[in-house]
């Protein structure tokens, strides 16, 4: 074996080793099993959740508007396991519920959709009417409205007086439900009806609460309530906590989260006494459009029905981490072998772990990709992030390897073309930066997208035209104190994002000083 071969063995066994381990350790970091105390078991069944009867290609805004009643039998006998009780929402369609209803032994809270059309309303009024007069053996509360005060729809006024002309005609107590502050906006209407419904839902809160502190939050708002209205029983008609989606605040969405959550609501509210209601029994794909990625995971089980391990046994963050892990480990051997050998030992030690970095984040991203992507506009850029960080992936390998060959022909195209490709991620990265700090709501961060190209090219500067660099840069580095401010500082999310859009500004100045 040549001296030089024999120089570069060991550090890149090393830098293999490490690389490896580095992979395996990151996916099983997110993935691993967090065992908690079970909140439902086969013989403790739950109280009550809401339940939308769509299946994952289905949304309310679908015309025809059709709903599967072997869609709703599946559901109800799957709930049936968990639960005593559902929550609906609206009547359009649901109109055979109750008799499904009562055939898997479920008891049903029913809603009517109350909206600022005084005609669609009246429709769901009466239907509500009826399903509770002819259902008063499964039918035990009635709900006139949900959150109709909050997108301001009626005035306080007008949902007591539909209030108290459903009270005269059913035998049923009657609420109405809304965010518990809507409540204390609209003093009116909590006399009209036989108890309040509040949502406690602290990730969407105004002033969001963090997991830690999320139950001691529902914990004081009930109590407040309970004390406020009494006589009246106060029903926590939902609350929940999502299991994938952006950061806001120190509230982090996660399964393992959820399932704290959830099985921490139960328990407390068991312990005191409390009537409650989880949101939400399924998956609501549909919702991801109006609310981003955040919205259609709210779920004990995901939109196939399968358990998210939310109420019992281990759950796990990344169910597919196995497979995101062998998809990785596959590349990063791809990789080594596509780049081939190495001459000297820095570049044996930088390969492996370059390629390592490159198979981790492309996994990263194709998991925030399958969890987020809505549009056909959102997978195209998805895909194009994709193509761009094999490219710069294949750049930055073949840039420490011996090349020769086909190797070295191919890496003369590429480096003809660097500032293509720093430029495509400086361009990314502005654009999704402005996406961050001028609609930031429903957006998740992109960080797992960029993290290669700039390492890439803040390690390996290359020619850039400088106008354009200078702006690109100038926009990213001027967003990172804005967005930081929007979020917080204590947004883990947006403090990951900060740091991979420094690294990308540094890679755009380093190479404005490369000479063309």
């Amino acid at each position: 074996m040549p001296a030089t071969a024999r120089s570069t063995l060991s550090p890149y066994l090393l830098a293999c080793l490490l690389g490896l381990l580095a992979l395996v350790g990151f996916w099983y970091d997110l993935g691993r099993p967090v065992v908690l105390p079970d909140a439902a078991t086969a013989t403790h069944k739950l109280q009550c959740a809401s339940y939308t009867p769509f299946d994952k290609d289905q949304s309310p805004f679908d015309q025809p508007f059709t709903l599967r009643p072997e869609r709703m039998d599946a559901d109800l006998a799957l709930l049936a396991t968990r639960f005593e009780c559902i929550r609906t929402y609206s009547m359009t369609g649901l109109e055979g519920i109750p008799a499904i209803a009562r055939k898997h032994g479920l008891k049903l809270m029913i809603g009517a959709w109350v909206n600022g059309n005084p005609v669609d309303t009246g429709k769901e009024i009466k239907a509500l009417i009826k399903a509770a007069n002819e259902n008063q053996d499964v039918v035990t509360a009635v709900i006139v409205g949900n959150e109709t005060l909050l997108r301001k729809e009626v005035t306080g006024k007008q949902l007591a007086r539909l209030i108290g002309e459903v009270k005269r005609q059913v035998k049923q107590p009657v609420t109405y439900a809304d965010v518990w502050d809507f409540w204390l906006q609209y003093p009116e209407v909590a006399p009209a009806v036989d108890f309040l419904t509040i949502h406690l839902l602290p990730y969407w809160e105004d002033n969001p609460t963090g997991i830690d502190a999320a139950l001691a939050h529902v914990a004081d708002v009930h109590d407040k309530f309970a004390k406020l209205f009494a006589p009246k029983d106060i029903l926590i008609g939902e609350t929940g906590w999502p299991s994938e989606g952006r950061q806001r605040e120190t509230a982090l969405p996660s399964r393992v989260n959820e399932a704290r959550f959830i099985r921490g609501v139960v328990t407390m509210a068991e312990q005191r006494g409390w009537h409650y209601n989880l949101i939400e029994a399924f998956d609501q794909p549909w919702k991801r459009a109006s609310e981003g990625a955040v919205g259609g995971y709210w779920g004990l089980f995901d939109a196939d029905r399968q358990d998210k391990g939310v109420l019992q046994g281990p759950v796990t963050n990344v169910p597919f981490w196995p497979q995101w892990l062998g998809a990785g480990v596959v590349l990063w051997l791809a990789t080594l072998v596509f780049a081939g050998r190495v001459d000297n030992r820095r570049s044996a030690l930088l390969l492996p772990l370059v390629a390592a970095v490159g198979a981790g984040s492309l996994g990263a991203w194709g998991e925030l990709v399958r969890i987020n992507a809505r549009f056909a506009e959102e997978w195209v850029w998805a895909l194009l992030l994709v193509g761009l960080n094999l490219v710069v992936l294949a750049h930055g390998t073949l840039a420490l390897a011996a090349r020769g060959g086909w190797r070295e022909r191919l890496f003369a195209w590429l480096e003809r073309r660097a500032d293509w490709w720093l430029a495509g991620a400086g361009f990314a990265a502005a654009v999704m930066m402005l996406a961050l700090v001028f609609d930031a709501r429903y957006r998740s961060f992109p960080s797992a997208a960029l993290v290669l190209p700039a390492l890439v090219y803040l390690l390996r500067p290359v020619a850039v035209r400088k106008p354009e660099a200078r702006f690109v840069s100038a926009v990213v580095a001027v967003g990172i104190p804005v967005q930081l401010a929007i979020e917080g500082l204590q947004n883990q999310q947006a403090w990951g994002w900060a740091l991979v859009s420094v690294l990308m500004a540094g890679a755009l100045l380093r190479s404005l000083k490369v000479s063309r």
